[in-house]
């Protein structure tokens, strides 16, 4: 995974965005809940501070920045230091492992995708939140990334994109949904969620080992 220096420099930054953006925080969330399997033993990998982890009952996660570990153990998470492309897990050990806008910090998508199979028990699905590069808020964040914190390493993927590596790294019986339909300063209410991509913004696609 990419360098966790904005992660760690501006934390308070980080937690603002989903406090000023509640809408849009809500309509994410609601479309990876969407997507998670009802019961088993879930993972977050790049769990950040918990915001996606800790309201979808998920209570262990991955993370390289120490600052964001802090924050999502103070969300009674229990996080361990480590990177998507080489977790620090024993062989299938959970039931559905998430990450949720981490695949465009990866250094290697093929390496952490494996991974991600690697700790899943057979039958085990892997969901992944991103925003979608093909879409009005992705191609946004690619023209300004270089002015953004956050975003200035970040590698963005299509939707279609993504599940090639999936399928690719073994997994398969695909489905997605996605939501933020509207420009990011139009929202005021929590965004529809709707089946496939190609639409909204956010995309969150699942795929089975």
């Amino acid at each position: 995974m990419t360098g966790t220096g904005p992660f760690d420099k501006y934390p308070d930054l980080y937690e603002q965005w989903f406090e000023k953006n509640e809408y849009i925080y809500r309509s994410e969330l609601k479309a990876v809940k969407r997507m998670l399997p009802g019961k088993g033993r879930g993972l977050e990998i790049g769990v950040g501070s918990g915001r996606f982890a800790a309201p979808a009952g998920i209570r262990f996660g991955v993370e390289p920045s120490a600052e964001m570990r802090a924050l999502a153990r103070e969300r009674g998470l229990e996080v361990i230091d480590g990177t998507a492309e080489n977790l620090p897990l024993d062989d299938e050990t959970f039931d559905y492992v998430l990450m949720v806008t981490t695949v465009c910090f990866l250094d290697d998508i093929e390496a952490a995708f494996a991974e991600a199979c690697r700790v899943l028990k057979p039958g085990g699905c892997f969901i992944a939140g991103l925003v979608d590069r093909e879409s009005r808020l992705g191609r946004l964040y690619q023209d300004k990334k270089d002015k953004s914190r956050f975003y200035g390493a970040a590698t963005f993927f299509s939707a279609g994109e993504i599940l090639s590596y999936l399928e690719r790294a073994g997994f398969g019986d695909f489905s997605s949904v996605q939501t933020i339909f509207r420009d990011l300063k139009e929202i005021d209410s929590p965004e529809p969620v709707r089946e496939g991509f190609g639409e909204g913004s956010f995309v969150v696609i699942r795929g089975i080992k």
